[in-house]
């Protein structure tokens, strides 16, 4: 009686399966929704929104500074003038304007 020494259909399918199976869920690691070049692409994303918000702090800062010199509180008369002369176009009578 002459043995063979090759392996089953159903090894050899079942071998196959496991292959595409784990190649699927490779791939699904890498490129997924959920993969790791998401996850590069989503730190990249909240470092950009970072700094971001910290540039908006900035300007909120700046911005309720020069609110509160404008303020009743405390005003302050070189930013008053400054603001007259920018938005109303102002000038005193000594000084020559050039355009």
């Amino acid at each position: 009686m002459a043995r063979h020494n090759r392996p089953s259909m159903g090894t050899i399918f079942y071998l196959l399966g496991c292959l595409v199976l784990g190649s699927i869920f490779a791939f699904t690691a890498v490129q997924g929704d959920h993969g790791v070049f998401r996850m590069v692409e989503v730190q990249a994303e909240a470092t950009d929104l970072t700094a971001e918000l910290q540039r908006l702090n900035a300007e909120v800062a700046r911005m309720e500074n020069l609110t509160h010199r404008l303020s009743d509180e405390f005003l302050d008369l070189d930013l008053l003038d400054q603001q007259a002369r920018n938005v109303l176009g102002m000038a005193r009578a000594d000084e020559i304007i050039v355009h």
